[in-house]
C-alpha cells in the first residue's frame, strides 16, 4: 500500500520522534578504572570502558550539598562548584534519570516538601540489605590496598586564623546544634513532582527497588568521608549490587594538606579518586551529560603531568610513583601510565597524555601501535614540554631491528625532541663521577655545586646538537667528561629537558632530585 505525502510526513516524523526518545532513554557512558599491572598489585593501569545505562534504571544522587559547613574553604569550593552540578542535575533529570536529594541531618527542613514525603511513603522494600541503615568504612576490596591520604585531623584545610574567624561567624547557628548545616544548597534545584529527599539509606533502597533502578551515580561531598561511607554512599551500593560509579569532577575532599602525604589539597581529591578507581568503582565526568570541559576548581592550577614508565632496568616503577607524592604532588596533577607487563610493545591508558600539559618519558626500547606513536609525536609536535630521564634517550628505538607489522620506532627520538645524540654507555663496573656546571641557570636553582657519585653507567651523548645547554657533566677515569643534564628548546617551540641519570640510587641525592622538580619547572616556563 502506497502511503499518501501527508502519512509519509507523519510516519518521518513518528520515527524520528521515537528514535530520539530512545536515545534520550539511554547513558552512553565512558566509566574509567584502574587494573592491576601484575599480581603484586602496586601498579596500575587506568583504562575506560563504555557502557550504555537505561536513564529510568539509573539514580543520581546528590550528597551531603550542605548551605553551610564548618570550615570555611569547604564552603567555598561548594559554592563554586553549585552552579556545574545544578546544570549536571537539570540534564540528568531531563533524560529521565530519577533524582535523589541526601541533605544528611536535614530532614526537619524538608519535612513538608513533597520530594520528601515522596521518599517517605515510597513501598517498603521485602528484603533490605543487611546494615543499610549503617556507614560502611572499608570493603573487603579495599584491604588489597594503602589508604592514600590522612584524614584524622578533619580534613578542614583553613589556616588557624581563617577558621577562628569563620567559627566565629558560625555562632549563631551553632546555639541550638552542633552542626551548621541546614537544608541543601539553594542552587540545586528540586523538582517537586519528581525528586526525592532522604538521607536514610532503607528510604533510599525502597525507592530503587519501587524503581528498579540498577545503576547509581554519587556526586557530592565530600568524598572521604560521606561520598564513601553513607548508608546510600559508594561502598554500600557497590557492596549490594548496584553498578555504582563517582562523578569526579562533581565532588572534593575534606583533606588538609599539613597531614599527610603532604601534597595540596586537589592532590589529595585525586589521591581517593584513584583509590576509588582501583578498589571502591569507576568514575566518569560531567561532560557526559552536559558536555563542555571537566569542571575545576579556580584555585586548582596546577599544571598535568603525564608520566609513562615503561623500563625494567632502572626501576623506575618504583622512584616516579613516590616522586608524584614527594615532591610533585605538591605542584601538579600527575597521571601515571605503565608499561604492560606482558606485552612489551603496549602501554594501556596511554590517550591520558592527550589532555596533559608536560610529559614524562622514561621508557627503553619499545615500539607502539601506529595509532599510539601517533599520540606521542602529536604530543611533540604540538610543542608542548617532555622531559626526558635515563632510558628515554632510546625509548622508541630498537636495536638491528624493524618494528612488528601495525607498530611504529621513531630512531630520531632523541635527537628531534633532546637534542641529544645517545650511543652506548661505558662499562657498569666504571664509576662516574657527575659535575654540575657553573653556570646561572633556573634548573640549577638550589642544587649544591658539589660532585657526586652518578647511581650507574655513564652514557655516551657527545656531541650534542644546537640549542642545548648542558648543565651537568660525567667523567669516568681516562675518558672525556660526557654531557649527563641539558636543557634543548626545539625547532617546533617547545622546550625539553634531559638527564641520562635516573637509576634508583640517584632518586636518593636531594641534588638530582630538586634538579629534575627545576628540569620540569623550566620547560612548562614556570618558577
Amino acid at each position: 500500500m502506497r502511503l499518501s505525502r501527508f502519512n509519509l510526513l507523519t510516519f518521518t516524523l513518528l520515527t524520528l520522534a521515537t528514535a530520539q526518545a530512545t536515545q534520550a532513554d539511554e547513558l552512553a557512558l565512558s566509566l574509567r578504572y584502574q587494573k592491576p599491572v601484575n599480581e603484586e598489585g602496586r601498579l596500575f593501569h587506568t583504562l575506560t570502558r563504555d557502557e550504555v545505562w537505561k536513564a529510568e534504571e539509573t539514580v543520581l544522587i546528590v550528597c551531603d550539598v550542605w548551605d553551610s559547613h564548618t570550615c570555611k574553604n569547604a564552603v567555598m569550593r561548594v559554592n563554586e562548584m553549585v552552579p556545574h552540578l545544578n546544570k549536571v542535575v537539570t540534564e540528568a533529570r531531563n533524560r529521565g534519570v530519577t533524582i535523589l536529594h541526601a541533605p544528611s541531618g536535614c530532614m526537619d527542613f524538608y519535612q513538608d516538601h513533597p520530594a520528601r514525603q515522596r521518599a517517605i511513603n515510597a513501598p517498603k522494600s521485602k528484603k533490605l540489605p543487611p546494615e543499610i541503615t549503617q556507614w560502611c568504612y572499608k570493603i573487603p576490596a579495599e584491604e588489597k590496598g594503602v589508604y592514600p591520604i590522612d584524614q584524622s585531623d578533619g580534613g578542614c584545610d583553613d589556616t588557624p586564623e581563617e577558621h577562628e574567624v569563620w567559627q566565629a561567624s558560625l555562632a549563631p547557628l551553632l546555639k541550638d546544634s552542633k552542626w551548621p548545616w541546614r537544608r541543601e544548597h539553594k542552587a540545586i534545584s528540586i523538582d517537586p513532582k519528581k525528586d526525592y529527599i532522604s538521607d536514610q539509606g532503607d528510604e533510599v533502597w525502597n525507592i530503587m527497588e519501587d524503581k528498579g533502578i540498577k545503576n547509581v551515580i554519587l556526586t557530592g561531598v565530600h568524598t572521604n568521608m560521606c561520598v564513601l561511607g553513607r548508608p546510600f554512599g559508594l561502598r554500600r551500593m557497590v557492596e549490594n549490587g548496584k553498578n555504582a560509579v563517582l562523578m569526579r569532577d562533581q565532588t572534593d575532599t575534606m583533606y588538609n594538606p599539613r597531614s599527610e602525604p603532604y601534597v595540596s589539597h586537589f592532590t589529595g581529591t585525586d589521591l581517593i579518586v584513584s583509590h576509588i578507581e582501583r578498589h571502591v568503582c569507576p568514575t566518569i565526568t560531567s561532560t557526559q551529560f552536559i558536555g563542555g570541559k571537566e569542571f575545576r576548581f579556580s584555585k586548582d592550577k596546577r599544571p598535568h603531568l603525564a608520566v609513562i614508565m615503561a623500563e625494567d632496568e632502572y626501576r623506575t616503577n618504583e622512584t616516579l610513583p613516590k616522586y608524584a607524592i614527594d615532591p610533585l604532588g605538591k605542584h601538579f596533577r600527575v597521571t601515571l601510565i605503565n608499561g604492560n607487563s606482558n606485552e612489551r610493545n603496549d602501554i594501556p591508558g596511554i590517550e591520558a597524555i592527550q589532555d596533559a600539559d608536560a610529559l614524562m618519558v622514561s621508557i627503553r626500547r619499545r615500539v607502539l601501535p601506529t595509532a599510539d606513536m601517533k599520540l606521542i609525536k602529536d604530543f611533540v609536535a604540538a610543542g608542548k614540554p617532555v622531559i626526558g630521564i635515563r632510558t628515554a634517550s632510546h625509548a622508541f628505538s630498537l636495536r638491528n631491528e624493524e618494528p612488528p607489522a601495525g607498530f611504529g620506532d621513531w630512531k630520531e627520538f632523541d635527537a628531534q625532541v633532546f637534542g641529544g645524540n645517545y650511543h652506548n654507555h661505558y662499562g657498569n663496573k666504571l664509576v662516574s663521577m657527575v659535575q654540575v656546571m657553573d653556570v646561572d641557570h633556573p634548573v640549577l636553582k638550589d642544587v649544591p655545586r658539589k660532585e657526586f657519585k652518578q647511581g650507574w653507567s655513564l652514557y655516551r651523548t657527545s656531541p650534542l646538537k644546537d640549542g642545548t645547554t648542558t648543565l651537568m657533566t660525567g667523567t669516568v677515569e681516562g675518558q672525556e667528561p660526557e654531557p649527563v643534564t641539558w636543557t634543548f628548546k626545539r625547532a617546533d617551540g617547545g622546550r625539553s629537558f634531559y638527564t641520562s641519570l635516573g637509576h634508583i640510587d640517584d632518586f636518593e641525592n636531594p641534588a638530582f632530585r630538586k634538579m629534575l622538580l627545576n628540569g620540569i619547572l623550566w620547560t612548562l616556563n614556570k618558577k
